[in-house]
């Protein structure tokens, strides 16, 4: 097929990108190059560009005669959606409407949408589930489950197709060392603990010793970009194969706490990462762990990396390796 990937020169999207076109389909890249990275893009066509210039958009969807989409552009720094509602619900609403409008006029009716675990807020249970309310604390999170409802009445007014895939925390790399995480700035746990251990990182700071959890730190659930992929080229089968349209979580399961991530990075390096007990950060639940039974059960996916030292492993390859020009 020829699938759209846009935010394909992103950390989630470069590998989706490469997994798609390993398995044969022609893949095109619409990235705006301010948060990805060209280098990440390995095989795929690029091109750069805005959601915000349909025109454009409308070419590439004609010219290369697009069948599918992979929806991964957006803006997605939490604290900073705090601050900047606009840019939040322009970038990721605004311009994702263009999309939609765009795909509607050229007859694309297959969407794999990159949502994200943000709509549910902080959790009335864990693991949570599809059906767990959601009440966003954030303007991203906002910004996000908007984008859902939007995509309801696409479906029930023009008939787009989509699979929304509400992520946990992506973490990890490609196992070849070619793509990874190279956020600026970074937000991420796993990548600021590698930072600290290769001394770009003056300070690790754990935002919290004294919540309800096993060790005092929050715990999260990682789930590999690699499984994270995998799900994105399911979901789409599902879709290409008459799948009615669905949200899934994606998460591995299980949690590890701060503390932890940081215990079995040093082990694998063989060095003492350290790191300093700071405040609790606003809006910090103690626990987000997944329950990704509906999209096992349905689409069979299963985690093939769901190993937290696997996890670190990958991640560590990738940024000892300088990750894109030498600079994270």
């Amino acid at each position: 097929m020829n699938i759209l990937v846009t935010g394909g020169a992103g950390y989630i999207g470069s590998h989706v990108a490469k997994k798609l076109n390993n398995i044969g389909h022609h893949v095109v890249v619409y990235d705006n190059l301010v948060k990805g990275h060209r280098e990440a893009v390995l095989t795929a066509k690029f091109v750069k560009g805005d959601l915000a210039d349909k025109k454009l958009l409308n070419e590439v969807m004609q010219s290369e005669e697009i069948e599918a989409v992979v929806h991964l552009a957006a803006h997605s720094i939490v604290g900073e959606s705090m601050e900047k509602p606009g840019k939040y619900f322009q970038n990721n609403l605004s311009n994702g409407l263009n999309l939609l409008e765009v795909m509607v006029s050229n007859n694309v009716a297959y969407l794999v949408f990159s949502s994200t675990a943000a709509v549910y807020g902080e959790p009335q249970e864990v693991p949570i589930t599809e059906d767990h309310p959601t009440n966003p604390a954030s303007t991203y999170g906002d910004s996000k489950l908007f984008f859902e409802k939007i995509l309801e009445r696409y479906q029930q007014i023009h008939g787009l197709k989509y699979v929304s895939l509400r992520y946990f925390n992506a973490a990890g790399a490609d196992h070849s060392g070619e793509i990874g995480e190279a956020h600026s700035p970074e937000t991420h746990l796993i990548p600021i603990v590698l930072q600290k251990a290769l001394g770009i990182r003056d300070k690790l700071y754990i935002f919290g010793d004294d919540y309800p959890s096993r060790d005092g730190s929050c715990i999260r659930d990682y789930i590999h970009v690699e499984d994270l992929a995998d799900a994105h080229i399911l979901a789409l089968d599902g879709l290409i194969d008459g799948m009615d349209s669905r949200i899934y979580n994606l998460g591995n399961g299980e949690g590890y706490s701060v503390k932890e991530v940081i215990e079995t990075a040093s082990a694998l390096i063989g060095k003492e990462i350290e790191a300093e007990i700071g405040p609790r950060r606003a809006g910090d639940p103690a626990v987000l762990v997944a329950s990704s039974q509906k999209i096992r059960e349905e689409l069979g996916w299963k985690p093939k990396y769901a190993a937290l030292e696997t996890i670190i492993e990958t991640a560590w390859k990738w940024h000892k390796g300088g990750g894109f020009n030498g600079n994270d």
